[in-house]
């Protein structure tokens, strides 16, 4: 009998995962997470890394009649996503921490202490699903609900954290999960899915650096694209490109977040049209359904989480380099986000955006 350790958030998702593995005869061990670190200086209570969630995990596993054990990921955590997170607002950029808890955390980590107590498997409640192509490579493949769809966080994994990896939930929709553990007297059958990143519930980001490093952001000035001094800021930390409300000064028209200089502690504002690009360089490359970009592709790209993907054409423009023009513009081409990239429902790879916009010779 396979061996899988789930990876319990204390959530509906990764309860139902658990109580379907079961089902399907695996030899189910439940494992929450405890990376929360005090360093953060409060418990991002009701999230995946709250101390309610290990209890609503053990209270789960009780009634699946499986085991249950709290493995301690603080400082991997804090090294891969809080430094990571703090470090990229620190740049001026936007980071995706749930990217990197996935790959470093969820996956690496997890992975490597399962595997090292006998398990063949980890799987997670994500709405994802794990094929294996014709000519060996795993891949993530669309979970049949657009509306749950997590494999545009998904796309860094490697090869070796597929192979390890089952992915149940990926098959259902959000309702029928829900149905299953109502049906089953799961605890959590009817618990709100969190919204936040855990460590930081309050959504207050900059708040939170703040209180992180023990440094106070430098105020700056609001610039148009030209140079001209808009205004003052509160800090480079505040903002995000796309960004209308909350900019702190009023201009007698919606003004928005087209770009941030770390160097010269400038955020550039502009109108509703100039929020839109048509291309963007990514690097720290991850591909997945092919071992390499060799020839220009026609793909979906998704630029951030919510966005629904456009058509784009990529293509390698250095060892670490992809450059990527869409068909048609997309609003908020956001560095430090992930593209992602997908072709007939599977996660062709991605990266990380460097740029908005493509240096002249990289022209496509």
């Amino acid at each position: 009998m396979a061996k899988v350790v789930v990876g319990m958030s204390g959530g509906v998702d990764s309860s139902v995962a658990a109580y379907l593995l079961k089902e399907q005869g695996y030899d189910v061990t439940g494992v929450t997470m405890e990376i929360w670190n005090s360093a953060s200086g409060e418990e991002a209570e009701g999230g995946c890394c709250g101390f309610s969630a290990i209890e609503d995990a053990r209270r789960v596993a009780y009634e699946l009649g499986i085991p249950h054990y709290v493995m301690n990921f603080r400082d991997i955590f804090e090294e891969k996503v809080m430094r990571y997170f703090t470090a990229e607002y620190q740049q001026g950029r936007t980071p995706n921490p749930c990217i990197a808890c996935n790959r470093y955390v969820k996956w690496e980590a997890l992975l490597t202490r399962s595997l090292g107590i006998g398990a063949d498997f980890i799987a997670t409640g994500h709405y994802a699903r794990i094929r294996q192509l014709p000519g060996g490579r795993y891949t993530i493949a669309n979970s049949v609900t657009a509306a749950k769809d997590q494999t545009y966080a998904l796309y860094n994994l490697t090869q070796d954290q597929l192979a390890h990896t089952l992915m149940p939930v990926g098959e259902y929709h959000k309702e029928e999960i829900r149905e299953i553990a109502q049906r089953q007297g799961l605890p959590v059958a009817h618990k709100p899915d969190s919204q936040e990143i855990c460590f930081i519930p309050d959504h207050d980001y900059a708040g939170f650096i703040e209180k992180y490093t023990g440094t106070s952001d430098r105020e700056g000035n609001f610039v148009d694209t030209r140079g001209n001094i808009l205004g003052r800021h509160r800090g480079i930390t505040h903002y995000t490109v796309g960004q209308r409300k909350g900019l702190g000064v009023t201009f007698g028209k919606p003004m928005f977040v087209l770009a941030i200089r770390p160097e010269t502690r400038e955020v550039v504002l502009g109108e509703a049209g100039e929020v839109f690009g048509d291309s963007l360089i990514c690097d720290h490359l991850n591909f997945m359904a092919i071992p390499d970009l060799t020839d220009e592709l026609r793909v979906m790209a998704k630029i951030r989480y919510s966005h629904a993907g456009a058509w784009a054409r990529i293509r390698k423009t250095g060892p670490d380099e992809v450059t990527c023009r869409f068909e048609t513009p997309v609003r908020a081409i956001t560095p430090g986000q992930a593209v992602v990239f997908y072709s007939e429902g599977n996660v062709l790879g991605g990266g990380t955006i460097r740029s908005a916009g493509v240096r002249e010779e990289t022209d496509i």
